[in-house]
């Protein structure tokens, strides 16, 4: 009976491990397109290697054009742009949705929070105010991936 229960709670723990994994360390490599005088995107960034990502800081001039490239309507646009490996992140997602996309491998452009909402990361401050992670398609299509 003691055998059982232990194979039991092993075979449990390995359910549970399994489910709170992380992506391998080379998929949290991130590269930011940024404006050089932006301090709220270098407090993003300072959110996204606190929280596990290494990450490549690209000062551009032309980020317009980057936004493009990527996918990026202008509804869903902020203040910098993102790559993790295929997919583009827009402004102020929370690295922990960041980790959440990467886990269930969507079929997606990547994800976006427009704007610049206050309390989101890298925008933190005394006010805080309710905002939505969006992920959009190459189509344009967009759902809402995570509120906060």
């Amino acid at each position: 009976m003691k055998r059982a229960l232990s194979a039991v709670i092993v075979l449990a723990a390995v359910i549970i491990g399994a489910g709170c994994t992380q992506a391998p360390a080379e998929t949290l490599e991130v590269t930011v397109y940024k404006r050089a005088d932006c301090g709220c995107c270098n407090l993003w960034i300072e959110h996204l290697e606190a929280n596990g990502f290494s990450v490549k800081a690209r000062n551009v001039q032309h980020l317009d054009q980057i936004k493009k490239e990527s996918g990026v309507s202008r509804k869903l646009s902020a203040c910098h742009t993102a790559r993790i490996g295929d997919y583009v992140i827009e402004g102020h997602v929370p690295a922990q949705d960041i980790k959440r996309l990467l886990a269930e491998n969507l079929d997606v452009v990547g994800l976006a929070v427009p704007g610049m909402p206050a309390g989101s990361p890298g925008m933190e401050g005394p006010r805080k105010e309710s905002y939505a992670v969006y992920t959009f398609s190459k189509d344009g299509a967009t759902e809402v991936f995570a509120r906060h």
